[in-house]
């Protein structure tokens, strides 16, 4: 746990108060916020949970029919209206977009941002037979999983982890595919048959990773959060939002991104950071997947995520991630695949 230095929180009238930090009411979302109140609290601070409630909580509407920031919305008004002073997203929710009222004062150390395979019998992804039903809530892991060739079908699925792994062992499902950062934080890593590498599917951009926001203009709270904060992971998660911003593709699209800070050596022997960055654009029946990878300083991690999104529009990136082919074999024998009535970006969204 890292460790804040103690500042003041007092109010007008000199006595210290809680920071009221916002969070969903799910499992998840309270485990990942109660992260940030426990590293408050272990520095002095007082800190307490708020639970926000969010119009993707709420509606069985599709996601992309609610649009981008259906899950962090509501507490970014609550932050903006005072009732709350910190916000805790999963990062890979968040709009592409920046909001100048508020700050990601801090990205903490990143979970494993992989996606993790949860199948009956202990199965791994190779060993599921012709035909096995598998439910994932992401089209971009539906599109990942087609263009493997394996014969699966994919399921449309939503609701907590909870809900996901119960399909499995009521055998309702063969498997299902969630963030393995989700299952992690929750304690449920023993449900985990095969962690996928990312050769095989590459994470949602910002997968397993959070966002520590509050007001752009408390620069005491700004100062007392940016101690969580973690440069490798921010430079990670920033070139693989700039490459979706790039590319101008949703939470919810068929784009996969996974950047990593890695030591190299020059050649003089000395040790640097260098960030390592595969992106990949896939169509949504599983057709066609672009990849491509680049590797630059930290220091540019946004423009490097600019530039491996344009390389993947040179390939043909948006006319793979804005076309669904008529007639294609994965329409026509397996309509599941393309039919997500529920996409959900985050895995602790409704039951």
């Amino acid at each position: 746990m890292t460790i804040l230095q103690e500042e003041d929180n007092v109010t007008v009238a000199g006595t210290r108060r809680s920071w009221r930090i916002g969070t969903r009411g799910s499992l998840l979302a309270l485990t990942q916020s109660g992260t940030i109140r426990d590293a408050l609290i272990a520095a002095g601070h007082e800190a307490e949970l708020v639970i926000v409630k969010t119009v993707g909580d709420e509606s069985s509407e599709p996601v992309r029919e609610l649009g981008v920031g259906v899950f962090t919305s509501a507490l970014r008004e609550e932050l903006a209206a005072g009732t709350i002073d910190i916000a805790v997203h999963s990062y890979k929710d968040l709009p592409t977009a920046s909001d100048p009222r508020f700050t990601i004062a801090a990205v903490p150390p990143r979970e494993d941002p992989r996606d993790a395979l949860v199948a009956r019998d202990g199965l791994v992804l190779g060993e599921l037979p012709a035909g096995s039903k598998v439910g994932t809530s992401a089209p971009r892991r539906a599109a990942q999983l087609l263009a493997l060739g394996l014969g699966l079908e994919i399921m449309p699925l939503r609701g907590n982890l909870d809900t996901r792994l119960r399909k499995v062992a009521d055998g309702e499902l063969d498997a299902v595919i969630v963030a393995r950062a989700g299952l992690a934080r929750i304690d449920r890593l023993d449900a985990v048959t095969e962690a996928l590498e990312p050769v095989q599917m590459l994470p949602a951009p910002a997968q397993g990773a959070l966002a520590v926001e509050c007001r752009s203009d408390d620069s005491m709270l700004i100062e007392t959060l940016s101690q969580l904060d973690d440069a490798p992971t921010r430079a990670a998660v920033v070139a693989e939002r700039g490459l979706l911003a790039e590319l101008e593709a949703g939470c919810t699209a068929p784009v996969g991104a996974l950047g990593e800070v890695v030591e190299s050596i020059d050649d003089d022997g000395r040790i640097f950071d260098e960030l390592s960055l595969r992106g990949c654009a896939a169509a949504v029946d599983g057709s066609d997947v672009l990849r491509a990878s680049v590797v630059g300083s930290p220091d540019d991690a946004a423009e490097l995520g600019r530039a491996l999104a344009r390389e993947l529009l040179e390939l043909g990136a948006r006319e793979l991630l804005t076309t669904e082919p008529e007639g294609s074999p994965a329409q026509a024998v397996n309509p599941p695949a393309t039919d997500f009535t529920h996409p959900s970006p985050m895995e602790n969204s409704r039951s």
